[in-house]
């Protein structure tokens, strides 16, 4: 296993995080593990090396975090894990309840530790841009939990980077904590964040650690154009088929195939390779719902991808409609 700073932290993390969305009950999500069949994978991400562990409090309505925190509490000592959760989507029906408003970061963060089981997390994240809170709200808000040790740092996730520009900006000019990582949109077929998300983030330091590397399952190449695919997921991903599916998706997907079949590999460690050689990218956050999924990602660190495979690779991408901010 690899290890990189997150951004311009000190904290250390693997270069595969595991995602735990897949966690939880299967009457949030059908495709959703329960405990029992979640626990062999977060065992064997710790035989790996993987030491980053992605929940959030929406995930099965915060049962995923319930079974992150046992398990982990379990079979590794808190200081060897990095827990990052999430906060915005609602957890109840109360207008209270959602958001990034500074009543709902508080009552939110102590939330997400009792269901967890600890005293802090590494990475507190906020979910999505509200555009219904003053960011210096939220931004003060967010200050609070970190001086108040219930987190160590703060990570923002899908925005466009006007927003995350000003929330930077606003941070320095006021001497508050600084987001140190940014969970984005972005795999080999969606790439809109290259334009202008990915300079930025590089620009001022921050850590990229991308949601669904490969695409909700679709750069597996188990995708298909007639009935989505064979799989639970596929067939009832709703998000995924509004998302992906284009022609030119599938294009590029026979590409990695192709270099894949040449490679020995597979075609979604090609496209996790890909994302790997990228730069500023340090960690794709991997949902695993079968254990060659996290096997796999694992050793796509070993696959050395030469220019000419990077470009061939990319050669085919169309400009997408912005997707996954909401």
């Amino acid at each position: 296993m690899e290890y990189m700073n997150l951004g311009r932290s000190g904290l250390k993390v693997s270069r595969i995080c595991l995602g735990t969305m897949t966690y939880g009950s299967s009457t949030w999500r059908r495709w959703v593990l329960d405990e029992a069949e979640s626990r062999p994978f977060f065992i064997r991400a710790l035989e790996l090396g993987v030491n980053f562990f992605d929940t959030a409090d929406m995930y099965s309505n915060g049962l995923s975090e319930e079974i992150t925190g046992r398990v982990l509490r379990e079979i590794a000592r808190r200081e060897e894990v990095v827990i990052a959760t999430k906060v915005f989507f609602p957890m109840g029906s109360g207008p209270n309840q959602r958001g990034l408003s500074r009543v709902h970061i508080l009552n939110a963060i102590d939330a997400s530790l009792r269901r967890l089981g600890v005293d802090y997390v590494d990475l507190y994240q906020i979910h999505r841009y509200d555009p219904d809170t003053p960011i210096e709200e939220t931004l003060e808000a967010l200050q609070d939990v970190v001086k108040s040790g219930k987190a160590r740092y703060i990570g923002a996730s899908s925005m466009y980077a006007w927003q995350f520009a000003q929330a930077l900006y606003r941070a320095d000019q006021h001497g508050w904590t600084r987001f140190v990582s940014m969970q984005n949109h972005y795999n080999l077929i969606y790439r809109e964040e290259e334009r202008e998300m990915i300079p930025l983030c590089l620009a001022e330091g921050i850590g990229l650690i991308p949601w669904s590397p490969l695409a909700r399952g679709f750069l597996t190449g188990s995708r298909k154009r007639e009935d989505w695919g064979e799989t639970l997921r596929a067939q009832t991903d709703d998000f995924a088929q509004s998302m992906y599916f284009k022609e030119e998706d599938f294009a590029i997907v026979e590409r990695a195939a192709e270099l894949a079949k040449r490679r020995g590999v597979t075609t979604a460690q090609i496209a996790l390779a890909w994302l790997l050689h990228k730069p500023g990218v340090v960690a794709p956050i991997i949902g695993a719902s079968k254990m060659h999924h996290l096997e796999e990602a694992v050793a796509a660190l070993e696959i050395d991808l030469s220019s000419e495979e990077m470009q061939y690779l990319e050669a085919l991408y169309q400009p997408h409609p912005i997707l996954g901010h909401s």
